[in-house]
C-alpha cells in the first residue's frame, strides 16, 4: 500500500495526484502548508474531495494537531474523504477528539453508514510510550511512524542502516498486531535522489512487518510497489499451500509436509493467506 503526500495548496499537483500511481493520496494540511496559506489549502482540499474520480485511489487528509486540526476537518469534510491522518499523536485522547468530530460530521452529512477511519502518526517519545492505547482508540485503521520528527524528539541521528529506528519500528508493528489493526505504514524518506537507499530501507520495513510506505514524490512509488507487491508466482504458491492444508485438515491432519519437505502448520499457512489477501487488495486498487 502506497500513500502519496501532496501539499493541500499545491493546485494542479493535488488535482492530478490521483493519476500518479499511488494507492492513496494524502492532501497535507500540516507541515507542507505555511500558516498563512491554511485557508487556501482547506479550500483546495475541500474542492479536491468533492470532485468525482474514475480511479479507486483512496483520498486522505492530514490535518493539523490540536484545535487547528479540528477546524481543518470541519472545513474539508466531504463525500470523497477516505480517511484522516492525525499528526503528533501522544495519547488516545488526541484520536478521540477527532473521532468525536467525525461522528458529528457524518451525522450532519448523512454518512453514518460509512464511517471514516483514522491513521495516527506517532512522532515522539510520548507517542511511543502511549502506543497500546493509541492503537486501540476508536476508528484507528492502522498506524504510521513519523520518523523525522521522532528522531528530532529523541535526539537520534539514524545512520545508513537505520538501526537506531529499529526499536520504534518494532514497537509500532507489535502494537498494531496486538490491537488487530492493519499492519503499519512506513515513514516518508526525504532523500528523493537515492532510490537504492529507499529500496533497502523499504525492504527492512517489510521484513519487520510493515505493509506499505508513504512517499513525498511520485518517483518513489515504483520502488515502494516493487518491495510490497506480491508476484503472480507467490500468489500461486500461496493458494496451492492453503488448498493442501485445507485438504489435510479435512483428513484429520493438523500438519503436512510440502513438496520441499518442510513442515506446514497453521502458523505457516497464515502467511500464505496474508499473501493472497495482499494480492486481492492490490487488484482492488488497480
Amino acid at each position: 500500500m502506497s500513500y502519496l503526500y501532496v501539499p493541500a495548496d499545491a493546485g494542479r499537483r493535488l488535482t492530478l495526484a490521483d493519476t500518479r500511481g499511488a494507492d492513496a493520496v494524502i492532501a497535507d494540511l500540516e507541515d507542507a502548508v505555511a500558516p498563512g496559506r491554511r485557508a487556501q489549502a482547506r479550500q483546495e482540499a475541500r474542492a479536491w474531495l468533492s470532485r468525482s474520480t474514475g480511479t479507486r485511489v483512496e483520498r486522505w487528509v492530514r490535518i493539523n494537531s490540536g484545535p487547528d486540526g479540528l477546524e481543518d476537518l470541519a472545513e474539508v469534510f466531504g463525500p470523497g474523504l477516505s480517511g484522516v491522518c492525525i499528526p503528533k499523536v501522544t495519547c488516545p485522547n488526541d484520536v478521540q477528539q477527532v473521532t468525536r468530530l467525525l461522528t458529528e460530521l457524518e451525522t450532519a452529512h448523512r454518512r453514518s453508514d460509512d464511517p471514516v477511519p483514522v491513521m495516527p502518526l506517532v512522532e515522539s517519545g510520548a507517542g511511543l510510550i502511549a502506543l497500546p492505547g493509541i492503537a486501540r482508540a476508536p476508528r484507528v485503521q492502522r498506524l504510521q511512524l513519523g520518523e523525522l520528527d521522532l528522531a528530532a524528539d529523541l535526539g537520534m541521528e539514524p545512520g545508513p542502516d537505520e538501526t537506531e529506528l529499529l526499536a520504534a519500528r518494532t514497537a509500532v508493528v507489535t502494537a498494531s498486531a496486538a490491537a488487530r489493526l492493519l499492519p503499519p505504514v512506513g515513514a516518508v524518506r526525504a532523500d528523493l535522489a537515492d532510490h537504492d537507499a529507499l529500496d533497502q530501507s523499504t525492504r527492512r520495513l517489510r521484513r519487520l512487518g510493515f505493509l506499505g510506505r508513504a512517499a513525498i514524490h511520485p518517483a518513489q512509488l515504483p520502488v515502494i510497489h516493487a518491495v510490497f507487491d506480491v508476484t503472480p508466482e507467490q500468489v500461486h504458491v500461496a493458494r496451492s499451500l492453503v488448498s493442501a492444508y485445507d485438504q489435510a485438515l479435512a483428513a484429520g491432519q493438523g500438519v503436512l509436509r510440502d513438496e520441499h519437505g518442510r513442515m506446514v502448520d497453521e502458523a505457516v499457512v497464515r502467511r500464505s493467506r496474508h499473501i493472497i489477501s495482499l494480492a486481492a487488495q492490490r487488484k482492488a486498487h488497480a
